[in-house]
């Protein structure tokens, strides 16, 4: 049992990583999970991370599946990936078990070096309708085996989306179909492996509140920043949280 004062710090910390988190998703369209899992994890067990992100995740992924009028030609361009993420995320749950110990903190490390590598060099990759219909389904498993080990869904799900050459507010809604479809799974894989602690539910309401709140300001200050220059250095701080967290659980 925690003591009064530590868990007034416990969620008092929580709380300010997620609303960290939401103004990040608000300005650039993704990094809620990506953040708040890196830096929770700095303190608790991964599991528990990825239990409380999951109703934040989730509402906020669903609001940026809007407008509705899109959402139907999106969905069927990546549906085949949306398949891949189901099939990926339950047997990475089902096979190699959920986040947890210091194998997913290694696991999330890498994936958030790699995610902020990629990012950083610049490069656009192009995928062609033809090969979209294979290589969706097999980025879709990629980034479910990928969901069920780390609770990070990013890798390597933006990079291809990114490739289909989707124009901007597509490729913002494409990500929340995305991301919708990896927290439904996700949450499904740990309840289904009795790995989700019900405990959790309310934490993971209550950080609906900072997490809205940061999105709400992220989207303010997309108006008014560099979006160039504010991505480069989320991509380098992820990078730098990787590595520390891949040497601290490998030492």
């Amino acid at each position: 049992m925690m003591h009064s004062n530590n868990l007034t710090s416990f969620w008092v910390a929580a709380a300010a990583v997620f609303l960290l988190a939401g103004v990040i998703k608000g300005v650039i369209g993704l990094g809620l999970p990506t953040v708040s899992m890196a830096l929770l994890a700095l303190w608790m067990p991964p599991v528990q991370a990825a239990a409380l992100l999951i109703v934040p995740s989730l509402v906020t992924n669903v609001w940026q599946t809007g407008p509705r009028a899109s959402f139907v030609p999106v969905l069927e361009r990546i549906g085949g990936m949306q398949a891949g993420i189901v099939a990926g995320t339950l047997g990475g749950a089902l096979w190699l078990g959920v986040p947890s110990g210091a194998w997913a903190t290694v696991a999330l490390g890498v994936a958030l070096v790699l995610y902020a590598g990629w990012g950083l060099t610049g490069r656009q990759l192009h995928v062609a309708e033809g090969q979209a219909r294979w290589l969706g389904p097999v980025a879709g498993i990629a980034t479910g085996v990928v969901t069920a080990v780390t609770g990070v869904f990013v890798v390597p799900a933006v990079p291809y989306l990114q490739a289909l050459g989707f124009q901007r507010d597509s490729l913002i809604q494409a990500m929340g179909i995305s991301f919708t479809t990896s927290t439904v799974v996700l949450a499904i894989g740990l309840a289904g492996n009795g790995s989700y602690p019900m405990s959790a539910v309310g934490g993971s309401i209550a950080m609906l509140v900072p997490a809205i709140g940061g999105m709400v300001l992220g989207t303010w200050l997309r108006r008014r920043l560099s979006v160039t220059v504010f991505r480069r250095c989320f991509l380098v701080g992820l990078a730098l949280l990787g590595v520390y967290m891949v040497t601290r659980a490998a030492g």
